[in-house]
């Protein structure tokens, strides 16, 4: 055991301790949690900022207003429900098409509208809300993804992860549905994540629970070297969320839509960890790093390009090598 969490710190990887004692309870004041853990408030904190999100089509707040969904539907082919504080993608219902008056999923099986109620009913009893509270459900536009991962995913939606530390982004993951995780972009769920090289926006080896793998399980075809699109444009985007939330450590997903491009879907004040598997490195070295620069950097470009020339896998790479050179050498 020993011998494990002194590998672990030798590789820079952050603990949920230090986490959440050093970056969270430190650089996240909880006044500004309701603005991340409320997605409407979220969206609507965006769209104030002019930052795109998915069209909101309607919202149920008491179950008196369940019998208006017919008409929030109303000519929508498509559609996704959302509780606004679930997390863990729990809750979460998309809807592709309407089939004679039912409704099609992504898996292609088929709920009809007293389903499709009482899942809205289970939403607003707090079924799946942060600690169990009554809530609100949301139906907003459902994401026709961009055809880039269209290869490499299952069913569902590919988001991309950027965990953005004092205005800088520091490490990235694309999240890739698969049959096991039903088409949800859940890591927990048995989805992939999939490293970026912050310099380039190209995919590194994917990890799948706790192994490394190079191709997408259901898909058989590679999920490294892919290309993100408009990668500066989406460091960029999870940079102004930095400022528009004034919270210091926080995970930006975002998803590119075929027609509307980069999307936000949700902001996340306690962003999980496993994005240091997906990537193969730990975080902290770049913690520490931006928490001793970070004062330099006024402008999101200066902080863009000081994430890609500092946390490049060439960058990291060179630096390794320049570290071994400087070790003294044992003679026998």
């Amino acid at each position: 055991m020993l011998s494990l969490i002194s590998a672990l710190r030798r590789k820079g990887v952050l603990c949920i301790n230090k986490r959440n004692r050093d970056y969270i309870l430190r650089y996240n004041p909880r006044r500004f949690y309701p603005l991340v853990d409320d997605k409407l408030r979220t969206k609507q904190l965006a769209q104030e900022n002019n930052i795109a999100v998915p069209d909101l089509y309607g919202v149920i707040e008491v179950e008196g207003q369940v019998r208006t969904l017919k008409k929030i539907l109303r000519d929508r082919p498509g559609f996704v429900v959302k509780p606004a504080h679930g997390s863990g993608g729990e809750g979460i219902l998309v809807i592709d098409d309407c089939v004679n008056g039912k409704f099609r999923q992504p898996d292609g099986s088929i709920i009809d509208e007293d389903e499709l109620q009482h899942h809205v009913f289970s939403i607003l009893s707090g079924l799946y809300s942060l600690g169990g509270q009554p809530d609100k459900a949301f139906i907003e536009y459902r994401v026709v993804f961009d055809p880039t991962f269209e290869h490499i995913s299952y069913l569902g939606v590919p988001d991309i992860r950027i965990v953005v530390f004092l205005g800088v982004p520091v490490m990235s993951m694309v999240r890739l549905p698969t049959r096991i995780s039903e088409g949800k972009a859940n890591l927990h769920k048995g989805a992939v994540g999939v490293g970026v090289d912050i310099a380039t926006g190209r995919t590194l080896a994917g990890v799948l629970g706790n192994s490394t793998i190079t191709e997408h399980p259901d898909t058989a075809q590679p999920v490294t070297g892919v290309a993100v699109p408009g990668w500066d444009d989406l460091l960029q985007l999870a940079c102004r969320c930095h400022a528009i939330t004034s919270l210091g450590y926080l995970g930006v997903d975002i998803v590119l839509d075929r027609t509307k491009g980069p999307l936000i879907l949700e902001l996340n004040a306690r962003p999980g960890l496993n994005i240091q598997i997906a990537n193969n490195d730990g975080l902290l070295p770049r913690l520490e790093l931006v928490e001793h620069e970070h004062a330099k950097l006024q402008t999101v470009v200066e902080r863009v390009a000081f994430a890609r020339e500092n946390f490049a896998v060439e960058s990291r790479a060179r630096k390794t090598a320049a570290a071994i050179r400087r070790k003294p050498q044992l003679s026998l």
